[in-house]
């Protein structure tokens, strides 16, 4: 019996954009399954597993640790040793309070956007940029409004750009280094934006979690420039943690018990065993240092090997463990640019309109998280593939 179609309500909420690069996982996770070469260039996470101290104290928690609910902010101690991390890495003295802990950068950024803006409101963010900022804010009925960028401003949002934009605006979030991009803001620039909105009474919210992988100087913590700054990190990226569902945000005072109350009502507490375990992962540093070796090395190697496969203008990468190629020159539409590369070559990739709904599809990102050798065959698949035939 065929089921009938529901005529209930369906609440725009769920109709938001996908998140491209889980559905170009899911094509290439089917295409592993039938037995074919896949060459994981499409997501952004480490290929590398917790560190070896990480999984330790994870050992430790299950045997000794009840693992129940925390309070809802976060362990005391893990909140105190966050703090004392902005001290270690940017010279900044942070009182704890200000630290909440979270489950990932995800819940991080819908507390944040929660307890700083109200339905309506307006909130500037890069373009190309991280495709969850505007699907969460879409969701929550704050209204996105994307600053275009390219080469000419690193890819990165300006001053000059905020200030053409019409109406009022709210909020601004800002990432250093980028998502799709791997760019950077220098500390000058990002003192400068912080600034700026602090005089229009503009939240200003900074994307860190790519700290600590970095290909040149460090990047600037909004921290250092602006204490009323929102900061969103992340124990995933540089620390190596992407199942462990486990972030912080640090806020300015006004924002703290806002936060605590939604995270109390939405989410109860953080994952109790990933708290424990993260406590180990500041004394982790000779062996994450390791592994940005590893994407440095990945990222020499790309840029040296995509020019070959037609991939010759790349956005300056430096940080993350991205690479983001216009493709224009290849295709009108770089979705369907990837479909071919993973149907052709193996090599999955995410097409630009994840990051850029206007002018996606002149782009192309790569992840060079994983293994060399992965790197190294990807490469000399896509060289092979554009010797044979001109994609279309």
């Amino acid at each position: 019996m065929a089921l009938k179609t529901s005529r209930l309500k369906l609440s725009k909420r769920g109709t938001v954009p996908p998140f491209i690069v889980m559905d170009v996982l899911r094509a290439a996770n089917e295409r592993a399954a039938a037995g074919h070469a896949v060459y994981h260039l499409e997501v952004g996470q480490p290929s590398t597993p917790a560190p070896r101290r990480v999984i330790e104290a994870a050992r430790r928690a299950l045997d000794q640790d009840r693992l129940g609910y925390t309070e809802a902010l976060g362990i005391a101690p893990l909140r105190r040793r966050i703090a004392e991390h902005y001290r270690d890495w940017y010279g900044v003295e942070l009182d704890p309070a200000r630290v909440i802990v979270t489950t990932g950068s995800s819940a991080a950024f819908l507390l944040a956007f929660l307890s700083a803006f109200d339905a309506g409101d307006r909130v500037a963010l890069a373009a190309p940029g991280y495709p969850a900022y505007r699907n969460i804010l879409s969701a929550l009925d704050i209204e996105p409004v994307l600053l275009p960028v390219g080469a000419n401003t690193r890819f990165q949002p300006t001053a000059e750009l905020i200030d053409a934009l019409p109406g009022r605006i709210d909020g601004l979030i800002v990432a250093s280094p980028s998502n799709p991009t791997g760019t950077m803001l220098d500390r000058a620039t990002l003192a400068g934006l912080a600034g700026q909105c602090r005089r229009r009474g503009i939240r200003f919210v900074s994307d860190e979690i790519y700290h600590g992988i970095v290909y040149g100087d460090a990047a600037t913590s909004a921290l250092e420039v602006a204490d009323d700054a929102i900061v969103v990190n992340s124990f995933s990226k540089y620390f190596s943690m992407t199942g462990w569902r486990l972030g912080w945000l640090v806020l300015p005072q006004d924002l703290v018990r806002p936060v605590e109350c939604l995270a109390q009502n939405l989410f109860i507490s953080p994952p109790s065993l990933s708290q424990h375990a993260a406590l180990a992962a500041f004394d982790c540093h000779d062996e994450l240092r390791r592994n940005v070796q590893r994407y440095a090395a990945n990222r020499a190697l790309l840029l040296e090997r995509l020019p070959r496969a037609g991939f010759e203008r790349i956005a300056p990468s430096d940080g993350a463990f991205y690479l983001y190629a216009e493709v224009d020159h290849l295709t009108p539409d770089s979705h369907e640019l990837c479909r071919r590369m993973l149907e052709e070559t193996g090599v999955a990739a995410t097409p630009g309109t994840d990051f850029d709904p206007q002018r996606g599809h002149r782009f192309v990102r790569f992840s060079f998280a994983g293994a060399t050798e992965d790197m190294a065959a990807a490469a000399e698949r896509l060289a092979r593939w554009r010797a044979l035939a001109k994609p279309a």
